[in-house]
């Protein structure tokens, strides 16, 4: 008994070892960057998804589809999450499509749902003007200056004078890399990995 005791401590602490969320960090920015020259189009139509592993064509998407695709490649899969959560607490979630019920279709698509379910799950974090409080993995949501939500990724890049990380997003042009970290208000700043995290 203690021996198996042991085994699952020292499973516990693998699971949660800082190599491993470096690993995981990894992989979700290689992942993102992989969507560069691929998703070239942006496209937030509306499309019937298959259910789990729904996705529109790699060819196209939108914002909130970067996020998707890369936390895919840890397994995690933000269409179940999302829908889930959704169905149990609909009330907890923005008001803003006149929907009466979850729609597992779109709900994981749209940013201020995605915001909604990062922060229910304690992934929320205080949002600066300090850009090294902006790690690899992170994602950032903002309200461009129209005030339509926007989301990205915190790459393991920085600018040409080196002072801000770069994000990798799709706001129109399909998925790209660029130096935007501040070019709009933040709206949310999310970081997935921590000891606490559970898949």
């Amino acid at each position: 008994m203690i021996a198996g005791g042991r085994h699952l401590f020292a499973l516990a602490l693998l699971v949660c070892s800082p190599a491993r969320a470096d690993a995981d960090i990894d992989t979700l920015v290689k992942a993102a960057i992989s969507q560069i020259g691929v998703t070239r189009t942006y496209d937030p139509a509306y499309v019937q998804l298959d259910y789990p592993g729904g996705d529109i064509a790699l060819d196209r998407g939108v914002c909130s589809d970067v996020v998707i695709r890369a936390m895919r490649a840890l397994g995690v899969d933000l269409q179940v999450k999302v829908h889930e959560d959704m169905s149990t607490h609909f009330s907890a979630y923005p008001k803003r499509w006149g929907l009466k019920h979850p729609d597992s279709n779109i709900d994981h698509r749209r940013v201020p749902n995605l915001e909604t379910w990062l922060s229910r799950n304690g992934k929320r974090i205080p949002s600066t003007a300090n850009p090294v409080d902006y790690r690899p993995g992170d994602f950032v949501s903002w309200r461009l200056d129209e005030g339509q939500p926007h989301i990205g990724i915190v790459a393991d890049l920085h600018s040409a004078d080196g002072l801000r990380p770069l994000i990798i997003h799709n706001i129109g042009a399909g998925t790209r890399i660029e130096d935007v970290l501040f070019a709009w208000t933040i709206s949310g700043h999310y970081r997935w990995f921590s000891q606490s995290t559970s898949f």
